[in-house]
């Protein structure tokens, strides 16, 4: 399974989690995308659950050298989430990734106020959160934002995902009440060889598509 683009897979995970709707699974959803590939995803759940879309801006914190793989991530002022046990295999410590958890944390809190602007952040006590993101690898920045939204009393907490290495998918299920994965291909390498199309996404498109979703669903709540 290929998806065209980013679109195209939110529309078909959005079916999915229509499903779920309907047998009443899902009581007063919030759509939360990862940016900046999380969020074209995540309008289109949004929009078939009809409910509001917002953002969680988490920054991955990667391996010196390799920055695609994900050894950590940061959400918010809270301190990184690391995996230990790959930190350890690679013979790093902490103290050796704080400059990158320095840079990457004014990176991510540029993107915030950008995104979000002086609009306060969604209340996500007793409801369905919908976590949104364009697949996994490592699922490192996916687990540093699911323990973060833990801490904000969701009644039910859900990862969606349009693809994944099932070895995180496995992995995640551990953190979230349950995790929508549409496809868990076995010669996963890289979320970006399952999308015809997979450009990076702009800060711009990111605008356009939260603007969109408000515009569509009315106010926020």
């Amino acid at each position: 399974m290929r998806f065209p683009d980013r679109r195209r897979a939110g529309q078909e995970l959005g079916v999915r989690l229509t499903e779920r709707a309907t047998d009443g699974d899902l009581v007063d959803p919030v759509v939360l995308a990862l940016p900046r590939g999380g969020v074209p995803v995540a309008a289109e759940v949004a929009r078939a659950l009809g409910a509001p879309l917002d953002i969680l801006v988490a920054r991955k914190i990667g391996v010196p050298g390799h920055p695609e793989t994900g050894i950590g991530a940061i959400v918010g002022d809270g301190p990184p989430l690391f995996d230990r046990r790959a930190l350890a295999m690679l013979g790093l410590s902490e103290e050796d990734l704080a400059p990158d958890v320095t840079r990457e944390r004014t990176e991510l809190h540029r993107r915030e106020h950008l995104y979000r602007g002086d609009r306060p952040a969604p209340g996500l006590s007793g409801r369905t959160v919908i976590l949104v993101d364009d697949g996994l690898a490592t699922g490192a920045t996916a687990r540093a934002a699911l323990h973060h939204l833990r801490t904000h009393s969701p009644a039910h907490l859900i990862l969606a995902v349009p693809v994944g290495a099932p070895s995180a998918v496995t992995d995640l299920r551990q953190t979230a009440d349950d995790v929508i994965c549409l496809h868990q291909p076995p010669a996963f390498q890289a979320v970006g060889q399952w999308y015809d199309d997979f450009d990076q996404v702009s800060d711009e498109e990111v605008l356009r598509a939260l603007e969109g979703v408000r515009t569509d669903s009315g106010p926020w709540r």
